[in-house]
Order: structure tokens, then C-alpha cells, then sequence
């Protein structure tokens, strides 16, 4: 087996780059499917928290979804929808904001 190397790191990016592709890709043609992405998919990181004692913060709990390799596929395809329902749709999305 000589000459026969796997690199890690390529394989790791293989494996993201096509869920990564696919989100991307997606297209929002109905106004219920992006209704229903806008209340699924989070405005800002629910994991995110100050830790408060009698109004002295005591710690900070940082953004946790920034470390989802597909954090940024989600939060775009949540601006898609959103500009799909204002535009196509004229809807008021303050609602899902």
C-alpha cells in the first residue's frame, strides 16, 4: 500500500461543501414553506445568555450556532424567505424579525 494516502482535511471539506452546495441552492417558490422556515429558523442564536445577579453580569454565554458548519447556509436561506414573503408575497415580515 505504498503511494496510498487519504488526506483528512480534504475528506472533512468534501463532506460539508455538499449540504453546504444544497442549502445554498435552495429556492423559495411557496409562501407556506417560508412561513414555516421563517418560525423554525431563529432570528438570532437561542444559545446566546447572560448570566445575570442582581443586575451585575456575571458571565456570558457566547453564540454558540456559529460553530454549525451550516450556520451561515441556514441564516441565508432564512433571508431568503424572508425576501420572498415581502416581495413576491408583500407581506409584513416584522412578525419573524
Amino acid at each position: 500500500m505504498s503511494g496510498f494516502t487519504i488526506s483528512l482535511t480534504h475528506f472533512k471539506f468534501n463532506l460539508l461543501r455538499s449540504p453546504c452546495q444544497w442549502l445554498d441552492s435552495i429556492e423559495i417558490h411557496n409562501s407556506n414553506l417560508a412561513r414555516w422556515l421563517c418560525m423554525t429558523i431563529p432570528a438570532r442564536c437561542p444559545f446566546e445568555r447572560e448570566i445575570k445577579l442582581c443586575d451585575r453580569t456575571i458571565f456570558r454565554i457566547p453564540p454558540l450556532c456559529k460553530l454549525n458548519p451550516f450556520y451561515e447556509q441556514i441564516i441565508s436561506l432564512r433571508f431568503k424567505c424572508l425576501s420572498y414573503l415581502a416581495d413576491k408575497c408583500g407581506e409584513d415580515v416584522a412578525v419573524y424579525c
